[in-house]
């Protein structure tokens, strides 16, 4: 026999061998504690194994997948399970480990039955700063049939067990802020006075201030990423934004909730901004308005500029709208004093240009495009003059001639979701990017990385990165996850702004050609990556990382691979449907 011959079956003896000598295990990432309290019968038992070993859970068995993950739905009782797993190796060796579940259902909400105000709610949550109108709503849980009032005498009233979810004792009123109310930083008592005359007492967990005539009323913006709000609602994303606004841009401050100022952007339009975004300015600075001044039309080899002079920074707004394709830019605080626009013959991409005074200090700029494609736009100031850049379309439409951003998601101590054999969100992410820079560069494009490597990048320098560069478009690339590891699955991407849909819905659908179950086209999606306006952006959940059966996929470098090319031809199936 040859030597060669002799050499691979060494190897296949060695490898079998050492599959044989698997060593049982256990590690679970689902639950982490040995003993949980929960308060809903239905739990998961998520872990992974050797890939050659069995488990059983309470002398049951459990489905190994090739990665070694396992998971059981669990449809507990009231009171404790124990649940006894064991991991057998193909060699008879087994290993066990115990979880016990504690299942309690939650008391249901129960009437005060003692002279007592068992809680209170006021809206807007937070600390406030108000002015005079503000309105401040209360709702208190009290001894039912008491009478329940707030500053200078004002009640609540008990609402009817129809409008209270069956609950009696539930008072609602609202108090509006006077003229002649001043308070600073204090905590409001309620009081509650029971139908035998006897009286409780119990402070706002909030406080309240009038805001002061002597203090500021106006705010700057800083730095590049000062952003408007619409409202408080916040979630893991963050506050829905309206949009980005350039620095040194005056806004006049009429409150604060929390850690947001109240923002008055027109008689019947506010907003809100996070307070380390702005500066507060001297006493004595006033409101910005302006008249519009010269304005001007005009392209250069690769954007199209519409300029508007102005008086000062005044703060605006950005839509994309589609059929057709415009720009409009709202102005707040600007009124028309425009007799004429000047409009030159080398805009490649403005088709036309107009205005309106919606109402007297909200003024709106309408940039018609030439192209149902939108490639993105950016509203900055060069001194006071209000600048609208708009990228041309590209004029070769091949990748050759393109440059694209990657974003690997995550990274570093951003760690991402987590799958049953202990993969992380940021290592595959930054796996099928790579693959993704490699296949993207064979076809000839310029590719820009937020990483290459295992690192933490912020999620704003990111931003600022691709700003600076500006990407052609750009591709972020994660992995979604979800308590289930059977039923919750399947690939989506997710777009922002609606001149951007076509990218992500053309990825989307080649993403379903891996024979991945359908999430969607996901819009109007609040992620900071897909937020600024300058080129189009596309978020791709590849798949969920928690599920058993995609986790094994994604971990395949093959299956990453074929991922990588379906996204490259999603980006190419974008361009022949621009062209």
């Amino acid at each position: 026999m040859k030597k060669n011959t002799w050499f691979v079956l060494l190897m296949s003896f060695s490898v079998i061998n050492a599959v044989a000598q698997e060593a049982p295990v256990i590690k679970l990432v689902n639950p982490l504690k040995a003993d949980n309290n929960v308060s809903t019968s239905k739990q998961f038992i998520i872990g992974s194994t050797c890939k050659t070993c069995s488990i059983s859970i309470n002398d049951q068995p459990v489905k190994v997948y090739s990665t070694g993950a396992f998971a059981l739905a669990l449809d507990l009782r009231q009171g404790d399970t124990a649940f006894n797993i064991v991991s057998t190796s193909s060699a008879g060796k087994s290993v066990s480990k115990q979880i016990n579940f504690t299942y309690k259902i939650p008391p249901p909400a129960d009437t005060v039955k003692t002279v007592a105000i068992a809680g209170i709610q006021t809206f807007p949550e937070g600390n406030l700063v108000l002015l005079p109108g503000d309105v401040i709503r209360f709702k208190v849980k009290a001894l039912p049939g008491g009478n329940v009032s707030v500053l200078n005498n004002t009640m609540l009233y008990e609402m009817p067990v129809s409008q209270s979810g069956g609950m009696p004792g539930i008072y609602q009123g609202e108090y509006t802020i006077r003229q002649t109310d001043v308070f600073g930083a204090s905590k409001m008592m309620v009081t509650l006075v029971a139908p035998d005359g006897q009286r409780a007492t119990k402070e706002t967990g909030n406080t309240f201030a009038v805001m002061s005539p002597l203090s500021s009323d106006v705010a700057i913006t800083k730095g590049r990423l000062a952003h408007l709000e619409y409202g408080l609602g916040d979630d893991r994303l963050g506050g829905a934004k309206i949009g980005y606004l350039d620095s040194n841009v005056l806004l006049k401050v009429i409150g604060k909730v929390g850690a947001d100022y109240k923002i008055k952007l027109a008689d019947n339009k506010t907003a809100y901004i996070p307070d380390d975004l702005v500066s507060l300015m001297p006493k004595g600075t006033f409101a910005a308005s302006s008249l519009t001044g010269h304005w001007r039309v005009y392209g250069d080899s690769a954007y199209d500029y519409v300029t508007v002079g102005l008086s000062a920074r005044l703060p605006y707004q950005s839509v994309q709208q589609v059929n057709p394709s415009r720009i409009v830019v709202d102005v707040f605080g600007a009124t028309n004093n425009t007799n004429w626009i000047t409009q030159l013959g080398n805009t490649q991409e403005v088709a036309n240009v107009d205005y309106e005074q919606v109402q007297n200090d909200i003024f709106r700029i309408t940039i018609q495009l030439k192209h149902q494609q939108h490639w993105g736009h950016q509203v900055y100031y060069r001194g006071n003059l209000l600048v609208i850049k708009i990228k041309q379309q590209p004029k070769d439409l091949s990748l050759k001639n393109l440059t694209i951003a990657i974003d690997a998601g995550h990274g570093g101590t951003n760690t991402g979701a987590g799958g049953a054999t202990g993969s992380s969100e940021k290592a595959l992410a930054l796996a099928v990017s790579l693959k993704l820079q490699k296949a993207l560069e064979a076809e000839g494009a310029k590719v820009l990385m937020t990483r290459t490597t295992e690192k933490f990048v912020d999620n704003k320098d990111r931003i600022l990165l691709f700003r600076d560069a500006q990407p052609d478009l750009l591709v972020s690339i994660h992995l979604n996850s979800a308590v289930d590891p059977f039923n919750a699955g399947g690939t989506s991407s997710l777009y922002r702004y609606v001149g951007f849909r076509p990218l992500s819905f053309y990825i989307n659908k080649r993403m379903l050609e891996l024979g991945l179950k359908e999430y969607g086209n996901i819009g109007s999606f609040n992620f900071m990556l897909n937020s600024p306006t300058e080129y189009p952006s596309a978020l791709v959940e590849t798949l969920f990382i928690s599920n058993l059966e995609e986790e094994a996929l994604i971990l395949d470098e093959g299956f990453q691979q074929r991922m990588a090319e379906k996204i490259v031809l999603g980006v190419k199936d974008f361009l022949a449907a621009t062209k």
